[in-house]
């Protein structure tokens, strides 16, 4: 996907200094007991179809500690979704953006929530964004087709955000703004997508053109259906090839992906 910047001008402004759900309350008195935090995971995991995911709160308290390598993000990575949750996948809590910390910290916390592999995660929204939350892409001269924060740009971006949240297709993430204006938020969606693919909810991909018979649990495939919107064609198994090219490498650890 090409990938152009979308100027976030209204960021500024539209943030408020949020405090991190990770901060611990300190006793009031010697006597006071006070329930220690949950240690941090060594590494978040993809978890089966089906299986019960961890809350919000959870997540955030498990998330470990990690420097920012995208500074430009600071004021998206510290504003929340805003409004009522928007539930995906059947079963499972709702998309919240209720989370701030630097790019990597909001990755596991995604990872966590949704229950797949972090460094997946970390793979996928390079392959996006190379972790910039103002990205933008799949440009139109269609300014019915983009945010309207962005459609003075001429082309404008159809997808915007971390993940490469698609406007036309994903019109709910962009309530409120969030989609846009929450790194959080734009993960936190991103996600609760692939879980719905992967759960097995999205039968509809068996009646369109494809690949292969869709069927839950695939969690390549369903990485495959947020780029091209079918199961395991062509241009799905290209993106997939090319997120695993970049797993394999661990891009994010190396000093061009460091660079910015």
């Amino acid at each position: 996907m090409a990938i152009g910047i979308v100027l976030a001008a209204g960021w500024a402004a539209a943030a408020s200094t949020v405090s991190s759900i990770r901060t611990g309350a300190l006793a009031s008195s010697p006597a006071k007991r006070v329930t220690p935090p949950a240690p941090a995971a060594a590494h978040f995991a993809t978890v089966p179809p089906g299986a019960a995911l961890p809350s919000d709160s959870v997540c955030a308290a498990q998330v470990r500690p990690a420097s920012e390598v995208r500074p430009l993000n600071d004021v998206p990575n510290h504003t929340v979704g805003t409004g009522a949750d928007l539930v995906i996948a059947a079963g499972q809590h709702g998309v919240t953006g209720k989370m701030t910390g630097t790019t990597d910290e909001l990755i596991q916390w995604a990872a966590c929530k949704w229950g797949i592999d972090e460094d997946i995660v970390r793979a996928q929204i390079a392959k996006e964004s190379w972790w910039h939350q103002e990205a933008g892409g799949d440009f139109t001269s269609d300014k019915s087709l983009c945010y309207p924060a962005v459609q003075a740009q001429t082309p404008c971006p159809e997808s915007l955000g971390l993940g490469q949240v698609r406007y036309g297709f994903h019109g709910a993430a962009f309530a409120n703004g969030n989609a846009y204006s929450s790194s959080a938020y734009n993960l936190d969606y991103t996600y609760a997508i692939w879980r719905q693919c992967f759960n097995g909810e999205d039968t509809w991909l068996n009646t369109v053109p494809r690949g292969g018979q869709y069927v839950a649990g695939d969690a390549w495939g369903c990485l495959g259906v947020w780029f091209s919107g079918r199961w395991l064609t062509a241009d799905a198994n290209t993106y997939i090839a090319a997120v695993k090219d970049y797993l394999a490498t661990r891009v994010w650890e190396s000093a061009n992906f460091k660079g910015g």
